[in-house]
C-alpha cells in the first residue's frame, strides 16, 4: 500500500514542499512540488534574527503547505529549517510561534545534518550515483549561508569542509559595499579564491578529482533546462547531448555560463524563466563553480536537480523499509572521523584494536544498556578519535580531543551527537566519576548523560585490555555470569599492567551498568 509523505524545507532563500508517493514496490515517486520564495538568510546574517513581517509569512506559507498535506492525504511529513535558523538569536521563541500557529513542527539541522541529508539527495539516483564517485568526486553543496566540499576517492568519502561562501550570503556583501555588476565576477572570484587557495594547501595535495557533483538552488535548474539545447549547438552530435543529460564538460559549462554574461538581469531571467531576484545568486553560484572545477582541474560537473527535501524523503523511506540504501552511508560518516583521526596523528592500528574490543563489548551487553545501532555508530566514532588530543598534549590530551571533537564537523550527526562523541572521548581518563559527569555537562538532557556514561564506561574498559598498547589478546570471549562480565582472554604474554590498572575503570563500569567486568586469562 502507498504512502503519502510531505518534505518541508524552510531555506535561507525560498520554502519548498515536495509530495511523495512511497511504496515497497516502487520506492520514491514524487507527486508534487510547490515553491515560495522568502528572503530569511539577509535578515538573519546582516541582524541575527527574522523580522516580523518574515515570521508572519513563514506561518501563511506553512498554513498553504498544511492544506496541501491535508489536501492530499499526507500522514506523514518532516520539516526542516537551515542556516536562516541555525544563525538566529531567537529561534527556540519563533520556531515556538510556528508551531502553535500551524501545528508544524520545524527542527532545525545542523549543517553536518542538512549536508548528509543533501548527500543522501544524491544517493537516491542509485547506479549512477556509485557510478561516479568510483573516481575521484567533490560534491559542492551550494547553501545560503555557505558550501560544503566533499571528496571522494574510490567510493570512499575521504574528506568533507565546510565555508562561509554561501551564494545569499556573498550576495548580501556585495550589497552593503555597493559593489556594482560589473564588479561582481571580480570581487567573487577574490572572496573564493582565498579559501580555496588554503583548502587546496590543507587537502588536495594528494586527490584527483575528475567529478564534481553540485547541488545547489539555481544553476541545476538552468542547467537542467537549457544544456540540451547549448551541447547540441556545441557538438556535431545531438545524440551525444542526450545522452549525458544533466553532465556536462567543464569546459562546455564555461561556455554556457560566457554565453549568459551577455544579457542583463531582467533578459536573462526571461531568456531562462527564472525570477529575476535569483539572477544575481545564479550569478554568484556559477563563478564559484568555475574557481573550485579550475582549481580542482576537474573534467566533468553532474547536475544531479535534487533539494534538501528529497534527502529528507529517502531518510524517512529509507527508515520506514520501503527502499534499501544502495550505499552505505555510516561508513563515510566512520570515514569522517578516521580522517580527522589521521589529520591530528592518532594511532590507526591501536584506534582499531580499541574499536573492536569496544564494540563487542556493546554487543554482550546489549541487554543491560538497552542502546542501539546509532549509540554503537557513537560508540565507533569515539573509539576512532580517543587519542586525537595527543597531537596537542600527551599529558592533557583528554582535554584536548574533546575541544578539537567540538570544534570538527562530523558529516552525518548532530550537534548533540557530536557533544556526546566528545564527552565520551574527555571522560575516558579515570578522574571522572559519574557525578563529576554530571556537573560538568549539566546542560545536556538526562538521556544523553546516561548515554555518555554508558559509551564512556565500555570505552574505558575496552582501553583497559590493551593498557600496554601492545596488543596482546587476540579473541575476546565475554560472558555474563552472575553479578559479572567475564572476559577471557587467550593469550601467552603477561597481562599483569592489564590486570593491574583495571580496577577503577571496572568499578566506573559496575557503577553504570551494575555488573562488574573481570578479566580471566586461558594461556596458549
Amino acid at each position: 500500500m502507498a504512502n503519502l509523505f510531505g518534505a518541508i524545507d524552510v531555506g535561507s532563500h525560498e520554502m519548498e514542499l515536495k509530495i511523495f508517493e512511497l511504496s515497497k514496490k516502487n520506492g520514491i515517486r514524487q507527486v508534487d512540488d510547490i515553491i515560495h520564495l522568502i528572503d530569511l538568510g539577509t535578515d538573519t546574517y546582516n541582524d541575527g534574527k527574522i523580522s516580523f513581517a518574515h515570521v508572519a509569512e513563514v506561518k501563511r506559507i506553512l498554513l498553504d503547505f498544511k492544506r496541501i498535506m491535508d489536501g492530499y492525504g499526507v500522514r506523514d511529513y518532516q520539516a526542516y529549517g537551515t542556516s536562516a535558523f541555525r544563525d538566529m538569536d531567537n529561534a527556540t521563541l519563533v520556531l515556538r510561534q510556528i508551531e502553535q500557529e500551524t501545528g508544524i513542527h520545524v527542527g532545525v539541522l545542523a549543517n553536518s545534518e542538512q549536508r548528509f541529508l543533501d548527500y543522501k539527495s544524491i544517493a537516491s539516483k542509485g547506479e549512477e550515483f556509485n557510478r561516479v564517485i568510483e573516481k575521484g568526486t567533490a560534491i559542492v553543496d551550494v547553501g545560503g549561508g555557505s558550501i560544503q566540499i566533499s571528496l571522494f576517492a574510490k567510493d570512499r568519502l575521504v574528506l568533507t569542509q565546510n565555508m562561509e561562501l554561501g551564494t545569499l550570503r556573498l550576495n548580501d556583501l556585495l550589497v552593503r559595499i555597493g559593489a556594482g555588476s560589473h564588479k561582481t565576477k571580480a570581487l567573487v572570484e577574490e572572496m573564493v579564491e582565498s579559501q580555496l587557495h588554503v583548502f587546496e594547501k590543507l587537502y588536495l595535495q594528494n586527490i584527483k578529482i575528475r567529478n564534481i557533483i553540485v547541488v545547489d538552488d539555481y544553476i541545476s535548474e538552468v542547467v537542467r533546462k537549457q544544456v540540451f539545447d547549448f551541447q547540441s549547438k556545441m557538438t556535431d552530435t545531438p545524440e551525444k547531448a542526450k545522452r549525458t543529460g544533466e553532465f556536462i564538460a567543464v569546459s562546455d559549462f564555461s561556455k554556457f555560463m560566457t554565453e549568459l554574461e551577455k544579457y542583463n538581469r531582467p533578459d536573462l531571467a526571461d531568456k531562462l524563466g527564472i525570477e529575476e531576484d535569483n539572477v544575481p545568486l545564479l550569478r554568484i553560484s556559477a563563478i564559484m563553480m568555475r574557481c573550485i572545477a579550475d582549481r580542482m582541474k576537474a573534467e566533468m560537473f553532474w547536475f544531479p536537480c535534487v533539494t534538501l527535501c528529497d534527502g529528507i524523503v529517502y531518510e524517512f523511506a529509507e527508515k520506514r523499509k520501503y527502499l534499501k540504501a544502495p550505499h552505505d552511508f555510516e561508513q563515510d560518516i566512520i570515514a569522517c572521523a578516521e580522517q580527522i583521526s589521521r589529520r591530528y596523528r592518532g594511532s590507526e592500528d591501536r584506534s582499531r584494536t580499541i574499536g573492536a574490543i569496544a564494540l563487542k563489548i556493546f554487543e554482550s551487553t546489549r541487554k543491560l544498556h538497552g542502546m542501539g545501532n546509532r549509540e554503537r555508530l557513537l560508540l565507533e566514532i569515539a573509539s576512532t578519535l580517543y587519542d586525537c588530543g595527543k597531537y596537542i598534549s600527551m599529558t592533557n590530551f583528554s582535554e584536548c580531543a574533546y575541544n578539537i571533537i567540538k570544534s570538527t564537523e562530523i558529516i552525518g550527526i548532530s550537534k548533540i551527537e557530536q557533544e556526546i562523541v566528545a564527552c565520551v572521548v574527555r571522560f575516558n581518563q579515570e578522574k571522572y566519576s559519574y557525578n563529576k559527569l554530571l556537573a560538568e555537562e549539566s546542560t545536556l538532557a538526562e538521556e544523553d548523560l546516561l548515554t555518555i556514561a554508558r559509551l564512556t564506561a565500555i570505552l574505558r574498559v575496552a582501553n583497559a585490555l590493551d593498557r600496554s598498547h601492545r596488543r596482546k589478546f587476540g579473541e575476546l570471549q565475554i560472558r555474563n555470569q552472575d553479578r559479572n562480565m567475564v572476559i577471557m582472554v587467550e593469550t601467552g604474554e603477561d597481562i599483569s599492567l592489564e590486570k593491574g590498572l583495571f580496577k577503577k575503570r571496572a568499578d566506573f563500569f559496575e557503577e553504570v551498568f551494575g555488573i562488574r567486568p573481570v578479566i580471566k586469562q586461558k594461556k596458549l
